[in-house]
C-alpha cells in the first residue's frame, strides 16, 4: 500500500519516536538519563520500512531540549496519537510497525533500571502506551458518531476517551477553536470545573488517613476565624451538607434566587481577570443566611470546597497545590494536571473557550480561555487532560490513592442526591453503577466516569460557546447521558 508523508508528517513520526525516548531521559530519576537516551536512540535505529527510512533522516528538525517531564509529556503524547492516526488511515501496517517500533525502544529505554523503574517513568511508560494504544483502536465508529452528534447539538468541540475490555479509544470531533478547521488536540487540556472536588476531597480524605483531621471533627476547630456553626463537619463539607450559602448564588424551589459573585453576563466578561482570595468567598457566603440546619439537607455549594482547600492548607501548612502534588499529582504522574490558583494561563495544547453575552443591541462572543479562575478557587478551578482524568479515577476507584474504608465512605452516597464524599454514585440506565463528577467552567467543560472497580471509564473534554442563559445546559445533560448509554450500557438504554 503507497503512502505519501509530507515533510510535516514525517517531522510528526520523528519527534513522536525520539519524544518517547526524550520523555522516559528526562523522567529518570537514577542519574543515567543520557543512557536511557542512548539505550532507547539505537533501538529506534533497528526500524524497517517507511517507518525506519523515516526514523533514519537526520534530527536536527525536533526541538525537544530543555524542556521539563510535563512540558515534553504534553508535546509528545498528542504527536504519538498523530503519528500512528496519520499512518492508520494509510497503512495499518506502517502504524503497527511504528507501535512496534516506539515499544521497543520504550523497553529497550527502561532495561537500563536496575530493578522497577521509577514510579514516575513508570507512568510516562503506561503514558506513552496508552496513547499509542487510543491511536491503535480507532475502530469505533459508534464512539466517533456520538461524539460528532454532540457536536452537532451546538458544542464547538468534544474529546472523548474510553477504557473497556477492548482496550482505549481516543477521538475528537467539531473544532479546537472558532474559524478554524483542526479538530480539538486529542489529549488537550481543559478547565475541569467542579472534577476538581473530586481532587480535593481526596486530599482531604488521605489526611483523614494520616491521622491530620477527622471527617467528624468540628471544622470550626481547625479554622476558629471564621465563626462556623460547630456542628459543621469535615463530612459535611465532603457532602455538601453542611447547609453553608453557595458563594456562586443560590436557587431556591420556589423559583426565588439569592445571588453570590458576579460570574456571568458582560460584567464577568470585564472582570475576569480579577483576583478574589478564598477567604473573600468563605466571607461572602458566610454573610448570607444558610440553607438548612448543618446535616438536616443537601445543597450544592461551592463553598464547602473553598472551605476544605482552608482546611488542608490549616492542618499542613501548605498549599492545596502543594499537597496535590505530594498526594496524587506526583504519584500518579499527573503531568497534565494543573492547580492554577490565580493564574490565568492554561498549557498548551487546548481547546478554546468562549463566552457570548448581549450589549448594546447586538451580541458579543469573547475568547475567555484566559481567565483568572479564583471566582470559582477550589469549587472547580483545575486544570487537567482526559488521559489525566481517567488516571486519576481509576486509580481512585481501584484504591490506589485511599484506604479502603475511607474509599468506601467516599462512595456512600446520601439518598437525596446520591453524593458521596466528592463523587456521585449513580445508577446507568442499564441496571449498573457509576462513580462521577462532572463540570463546566465558562466554556469549557469536563466528564469523568468509572465503573466502581475502575475496569471501564470515560473521560471527554469539551468546548462551547457559553452564555449568561447557559443555553447549552439542557444540551450538555443530554450529551452526558448519551456518552453513559453508548460507553456503559453498549447504546442500549434509551436516549
Amino acid at each position: 500500500m503507497s503512502v505519501t508523508l509530507t515533510d510535516q508528517d514525517k517531522l510528526t513520526l520523528r519527534t513522536a519516536a525520539y519524544g518517547a525516548v526524550s520523555l522516559l531521559a528526562a523522567a529518570d530519576a537514577t542519574g543515567k538519563p543520557h543512557k536511557v537516551a542512548t539505550e532507547g536512540s539505537i533501538a529506534l535505529a533497528s526500524a524497517t520500512g517507511l517507518v525506519g527510512h523515516v526514523l533514519a533522516a537526520k534530527t536536527r528538525d525536533i526541538k525537544l531540549d530543555g524542556r521539563s517531564v510535563a512540558e515534553l509529556a504534553d508535546h509528545v503524547l498528542p504527536a504519538l496519537t498523530a503519528a500512528m492516526s496519520l499512518l492508520g488511515r494509510q497503512d495499518p501496517a506502517e502504524a503497527d510497525n511504528f507501535r512496534r517500533t516506539v515499544t521497543v525502544a520504550v523497553e529497550a529505554a527502561t532495561r537500563t533500571h536496575q530493578g522497577r523503574p521509577s514510579p514516575t517513568v513508570a507512568e510516562m511508560v503506561r503514558k506513552i502506551t496508552g496513547a499509542l494504544d487510543a491511536a491503535a483502536g480507532q475502530d469505533r465508529p459508534e464512539l466517533q458518531k456520538v461524539i460528532q452528534e454532540i457536536v452537532d447539538s451546538g458544542f464547538t468541540g468534544v474529546t472523548l476517551r474510553v477504557h473497556d475490555e477492548r482496550g482505549e479509544w481516543a477521538g475528537s470531533a467539531g473544532v479546537g477553536k472558532l474559524g478554524q478547521s483542526a479538530e480539538p488536540p486529542v489529549n488537550g487540556h481543559v478547565r475541569i470545573g467542579s472534577n476538581t472536588k473530586t481532587f480535593t476531597a481526596t486530599v482531604v480524605l488521605q489526611l483523614v488517613g494520616e491521622g491530620k483531621l477527622g471527617l467528624d471533627d468540628p471544622v470550626d476547630d481547625h479554622l476558629p476565624e471564621f465563626g462556623l456553626d460547630r456542628r459543621i463537619t469535615v463530612r459535611m463539607l465532603l457532602q455538601h451538607t453542611s447547609g453553608v450559602f453557595n458563594f456562586t448564588g443560590e436557587y431556591y424551589e420556589d423559583g426565588t434566587i439569592a445571588q453570590g459573585i458576579t460570574w456571568s453576563g458582560q460584567e464577568w466578561v470585564d472582570n475576569r481577570f480579577r483576583t478574589y482570595r478564598p477567604e473573600e468567598l468563605v466571607r461572602l457566603a458566610l454573610s448570607k443566611p444558610a440553607r438548612f440546619e448543618p446535616g438536616e439537607g443537601w445543597s450544592y455549594s461551592n463553598t464547602n470546597y473553598v472551605l476544605a482547600r482552608l482546611l488542608v492548607e490549616k492542618v499542613t501548612g501548605r498549599s492545596l497545590g502543594e499537597e496535590m502534588r505530594r498526594l496524587i499529582l506526583g504519584p500518579l504522574g499527573l503531568s497534565g494536571t494543573v492547580v492554577p490558583d490565580t493564574s490565568p494561563e492554561i498549557p498548551e495544547p487546548h481547546a478554546h473557550a468562549y463566552y457570548r453575552y448581549g450589549e448594546a443591541g447586538r451580541e458579543e462572543t469573547v475568547d475567555v480561555t484566559r481567565q483568572n479562575p479564583s471566582w470559582i478557587s477550589t469549587g472547580g478551578d483545575m486544570i487537567s487532560t482526559t488521559q489525566d482524568l481517567h488516571t486519576f479515577i481509576s486509580a481512585l476507584v481501584g484504591g490506589r490513592l485511599l484506604p479502603a474504608h475511607l474509599l468506601a465512605e467516599m462512595c456512600t452516597p446520601e439518598p437525596k442526591a446520591g453524593y458521596g464524599l466528592g463523587v456521585f454514585v449513580q445508577d446507568t440506565e442499564c441496571g449498573g453503577t457509576v462513580i462521577t463528577h462532572n463540570g463546566g467552567i465558562a466554556g469549557h467543560g469536563a466528564l469523568m466516569y468509572s465503573t466502581p472497580d475502575g475496569s471501564r471509564t470515560l473521560t471527554a473534554a469539551l468546548n462551547y460557546v457559553d452564555d449568561p442563559g447557559m443555553s447549552l445546559a439542557e444540551a450538555f445533560q443530554k450529551a452526558t447521558r448519551r456518552l453513559v448509554n453508548e460507553v456503559f450500557c453498549g447504546g442500549q438504554a434509551a436516549g
